[in-house]
């Protein structure tokens, strides 16, 4: 798990519980920014998502060239 996936998951619980209370008060201004929160929060979080998978992705490939499983010869 890398740092956005971390910041994205906390800014999308943190709008949510932010949206929530404004619809516990009644503050319409307050459900809008917990829902810019959330979003802002879900888009991190999946670029966090991406990032992982292309780390993963050129561990798999240094792996493979390491083994020699990659179909290509070893640099």
């Amino acid at each position: 798990m890398n740092s956005n996936q971390v910041k994205g998951a906390v800014k999308d619980a943190a709008g949510k519980v932010q949206r929530k209370t404004g619809e516990v008060f009644d503050s319409p201004e307050q459900q809008v920014k917990g829902g810019v929160k959330q979003v802002e929060g879900k888009a991190q979080k999946a670029l966090g998502d991406a990032q992982e998978k292309v780390d993963d992705a050129k561990e798999a490939r240094k792996d493979a060239a390491i083994d020699g499983t990659s179909g290509r010869r070893a640099s």
